[in-house]
Formats: C-alpha cells, sequence, structure tokens
C-alpha cells in the first residue's frame, strides 16, 4: 500500500508531539505504512520522512494534514516542504477541519450542560492571518449556537480577534450566566494553555473543554481523508 504520512504543525511543547504520536498509533489498516512528521519545531520533519521514503524505494506517498483550518500552513507551508523532495510522488489530502465538529462539541458536552440556556460557549482556536480561516470557526460557533440555543462566538489565540476576554465580555453582555471554552485544537500546548489562562483571569468559574485528537474519530478521519486522496490520485494517474 502507499505510505500514509500524517503531518502535524509541530510545538516547543512536547505534550503536543506526544499527543500526536499517540493519535497515529491509533490510525490502522491492514498492510498500510503510517509514520508521523511535523512542519516545525518537533522530530521528525516532513521532509525527513519523505526522503526515508525514497530512500527505502518508494515512489508514491500520500500525506494527510493533521490541521483543523486551511490556512497558511495547509496551503503554503506544506506544499512548498513537500516540493522539496521531488523524487516521491506525494498526493496532499484535505485538512480535517469542519468534519471534527462533532468531536468538539462532545468535548464541550462532557464539560457543560449544552442544553442550559443562560450557557455561553467560546469556541476557541489558534487564529490566521487568514480572513477565510478565521470565518470557518465563527461559522461554526453560529451553527452551534443556532442549533443548540446557547450563545455563542468563536476566539483566537494569535494573529485574530477577538481574543478569549473579549469573547467572554461579549457573551456576558448578550445575557450569559456561565461561560463553558470549548477547544477547536487537536493536542495540549503553549496556545491552548494561553487560552486557558486568559479564560480564567476573565472568569473563574469558567469551565474548560479538552483538545481533540485522542477520540477514536480523528483517527479514522485520518484515513479516510488518506483514502479519499489515495482513490483521487488513481483516478488523475
Amino acid at each position: 500500500m502507499i505510505p500514509l504520512v500524517a503531518v502535524a504543525h509541530g510545538s516547543r511543547d512536547p505534550r503536543s508531539a506526544a499527543t500526536v504520536r499517540a493519535l497515529v498509533r491509533r490510525i490502522a489498516a491492514p498492510g498500510l505504512d503510517v509514520r508521523v512528521s511535523f512542519l516545525d519545531l518537533s522530530a521528525p520533519l516532513v521532509t525527513d520522512v519523505l526522503r526515508d521514503l525514497v530512500r527505502a524505494g518508494h515512489r508514491e506517498a500520500v500525506v494527510v494534514p493533521l490541521l483543523l483550518g486551511s490556512a497558511f500552513h495547509a496551503r503554503v507551508d506544506l506544499p512548498a516542504l513537500v516540493a522539496e523532495v521531488p523524487e516521491l510522488r506525494v498526493t496532499i489530502a484535505d485538512v480535517l477541519g469542519a468534519d471534527l465538529e462533532g468531536v468538539a462539541f462532545d468535548r464541550l458536552a462532557a464539560v457543560a450542560d449544552v442544553s442550559d440556556p443562560g450557557l455561553g460557549v467560546v469556541l476557541a482556536a489558534v487564529g490566521s492571518s487568514r480572513p477565510a480561516a478565521n470565518e470557518a470557526v465563527a461559522a461554526l460557533a453560529r451553527r452551534w449556537q443556532s442549533r443548540h440555543g446557547f450563545r455563542a462566538v468563536a476566539a483566537f489565540a494569535s494573529a485574530a480577534k477577538p481574543d478569549v476576554p473579549a469573547a467572554i465580555a461579549k457573551l456576558r453582555a448578550r445575557g450569559a450566566r456561565r461561560i463553558a471554552v470549548a477547544s477547536w485544537f487537536l493536542a495540549p500546548g503553549l496556545l491552548p494553555d494561553r487560552i486557558a489562562e486568559q479564560a480564567r483571569a476573565a472568569d473563574p468559574s469558567v469551565v474548560l473543554a479538552g483538545p481533540l485528537a485522542d477520540d477514536p474519530r480523528v483517527a479514522e478521519l485520518v484515513l479516510a481523508r488518506y483514502t479519499t486522496a489515495l482513490a483521487a490520485a488513481r483516478r488523475s494517474a
């Protein structure tokens, strides 16, 4: 089978890489060679993994980005890194994105009463310089609000507004009596920690949902992205 190379962003926080490695270990299909890699800050880098595949005699690979948004890393960084290994025919799968909405909502429901009309939810994400990526998170928050009846707004750890304190203030102004922070992060790390610190400083009673990667549905989605990308590559060959 064509190898699956899962690529995460990477982090200076070792918890992040450990979580990604655990996720990749859960991706299983008979005979499938699954490898973990990172764009930056953690090892092995995706370019090193692709070169290892070339040395092992592989001619093709499917790279699945372990990313929640189609922002700079997915649209620019990853294709540029893949292009550094021209000896390998690489198909890049879609990001994980909104297909993990159910996982994020279930994490929220594990810490907050989502039927509470007084609930205000901050959907916290990393933030991007690309407005469309931020709008995708904001649209998810609006969808939750429409479907479930609680107040919900997006907030970002960097590169975009509002930040978490501003989002909490907005929810309070709209009548929210209890605040929960939902996670749009795969793994723990420095930015999720920043989100948590800001949320607790703004409201000591806030409850915080956990990141998503250890839910079995994430590994299933990675495998589904691989299968879809591989089929597309076969059609175009």
